[in-house]
């Protein structure tokens, strides 16, 4: 069997394959199947709905300015480091990605708690938290595909422009940034959907107050557990992180080096 690209697929690999898909589409089809859609607006725009949907929107995009900031610097050090300590730096960022979330707000915990290093700060179980615990468990998604992004490119035209006599902050504006902008946008567009999406750090270190740190995934969660809003706005603010997770993968594909292909 061919996959439309010249190569060739044995027949034997599609069952398990067929398998695995629906292993994946089912649960999800199980949980629109669940959708109240008669009460789906009313559910989504209710008080506690609402207060978590703009909390989990406004935290989110804060959190991927900042990964944004400290993010793409530290892709590009990466990037252009020697392959050993670029090695060591990328096996750093990926640390947050392979940890249950759990340990993150533990971590956070510790770090800015009242017995913590900062912990003057007072930063618990506030809306920064929240914030915080975000970036924290997103930044590694944007790290990694600007880092991605660059080091398929190469260093051949900023070598090129530095032969030529342009300065350091020349070559990272005119060329460096161009050339990774797939991979920011990408990145941004990940860090975005997973720091919504954050539940367990989130939950540990901020807390679950509403209006104040009951983002979505906690409101769900609440629902859930017999609290707070009822289980069919849970159903319907699931689906609603369901649509934005499709949504990145979308946006994500449309920028994707060769997509159009």
């Amino acid at each position: 069997m061919t996959d439309g690209r010249g190569g060739y697929i044995p027949r034997s690999l599609i069952v398990p394959a067929a398998v695995g898909l629906v292993f994946l589409l089912v649960p999800l089809t199980a949980l629109v199947a669940r959708v109240e859609w008669a009460t789906l607006w009313q559910d989504v725009t209710s008080e506690t709905s609402r207060a978590a949907l703009a909390l989990s929107l406004g935290t989110g995009a804060v959190a991927t300015a900042v990964c944004a900031l400290v993010g793409v610097p530290l892709a590009i050090v990466i990037a252009r480091s020697t392959p050993r300590t670029a090695a060591v730096l990328r096996a750093l960022v990926t640390v947050p990605l392979v940890l249950p979330p759990m340990v993150g707000g533990v971590a956070l915990l510790y770090l800015f708690g009242r017995s913590g290093w900062f912990g003057a700060l007072g930063l618990p179980f506030t809306t920064p938290a929240v914030v915080l615990a975000q970036v924290f468990v997103a930044l590694p998604f944007l790290v990694l595909a600007v880092e991605g992004s660059l080091r398929s490119t190469g260093v051949g035209y900023e070598r090129t422009a530095a032969a030529l006599g342009a300065s350091r902050l020349t070559i990272l504006r005119r060329i460096t940034l161009p050339l990774a902008a797939p991979g920011i946008v990408a990145g941004i567009v990940l860090s975005f959907a997973r720091a919504i999406g954050e539940f367990g750090a989130t939950a540990l270190f901020a807390g679950n107050r509403p209006g104040v740190t009951q983002t979505m995934p906690l409101a769900i969660y609440t629902a859930f557990n017999g609290a707070g809003v009822s289980q069919g706005t849970a159903v319907a603010l699931s689906l609603l992180l369901l649509v934005t997770a499709v949504a990145v993968l979308l946006l994500v594909r449309g920028w994707r080096p060769g997509a159009a292909r």
